[in-house]
């Protein structure tokens, strides 16, 4: 059986200590294939590090939206564009995206977002995208994009939209990614969406450190237990283990182009 977990952040310091360890755990669970996502521009020397390390290891480039307020300018842009065509093993943009929970800077946000879609459209790589209490303002950019411009790769990432809002995604043609969160007793409004999304579009992921899904839940997250998320759908979907792990892996190469290990590919 093979998994990836299409996003982690395992350069966060949490695993400074033991990530040998951590990379031994998800090679035993059966994570052939990592993406790692990326939350500024200037992590990408160390995911460039991390890659060296673990060749199962995929990266993308981007400016998280909580980061937006901080760090956009006129060069930031430039920066993403120039760093994505530095690395071969580049295979998305972000993450990128809105995030209105906290954050009141709608208008950057909106820009920032829309640069990265014309990057990833330029250099045709996928788009992580984050969305938190933006479900409308992101459909709406992006059918708009769309319209103009054609359309992008993309994922909607660690989903936790209602079945409604997951169906305006599936219209624009974008995968959706779940997360542990899936696996949350009363995330009952997520595993409706989950019952909503075709087989060839659906991802599962991490989004490690963060929200660890049952059992390890209030533990941290790691690419390990992509597993677990796995295992909840299998649940939900009325599928196999395998199942999943299969149609969910050949998604994820389809969306980022990735290749398997060559004893793994067939």
């Amino acid at each position: 059986m093979r998994l990836v977990d299409t996003h982690v952040h395992i350069n966060f310091d949490t695993f400074e200590g033991d990530l040998d360890e951590v990379a031994l755990r998800w090679r035993a669970a059966g994570i052939v294939r990592l993406v790692h996502s990326c939350v500024e521009p200037s992590e990408f020397e160390h995911l460039q590090r991390l890659a060296d390390r673990f060749p199962e290891l995929s990266l993308a480039i981007g400016l998280h939206p909580l980061d937006v307020e901080s760090e956009w300018g006129p060069s930031t842009a430039g920066k993403i564009l120039q760093l994505a065509q530095s690395d071969s093993r580049v295979v998305a943009i972000g993450e990128t995206g809105l995030d209105f929970f906290k954050a009141s800077n709608h208008a950057q946000q909106l820009e920032a977002f829309e640069a990265h879609l014309a990057i990833a459209r330029q250099l045709d790589l996928a788009v992580i995208i984050h969305c938190r209490e933006a479900a409308p303002a992101t459909a709406e950019l992006m059918r708009r994009f769309w319209r103009e411009n054609g359309p992008v790769r993309a994922v909607m990432h660690c989903w936790g939209g209602t079945p409604e809002e997951t169906q305006w995604f599936l219209d624009l043609g974008l995968y959706i990614s779940f997360s542990g969160t899936v696996t949350f007793k009363k995330a009952t409004q997520i595993q409706a969406a989950l019952q909503t999304v075709p087989r060839d579009r659906l991802l599962i992921e991490t989004d490690c450190p963060f929200l660890a899904p049952v059992p390890k839940r209030g533990k941290r997250n790691e690419p390990a237990y992509v597993r677990h998320v796995a295992e909840c759908v299998a649940t939900l979907r009325n599928l196999s283990l395998e199942e999943v792990a299969e149609l969910t892996t050949q998604n994820a190469c389809q969306l980022f182009r990735l290749s398997l290990p060559s004893s793994l590919a067939a």
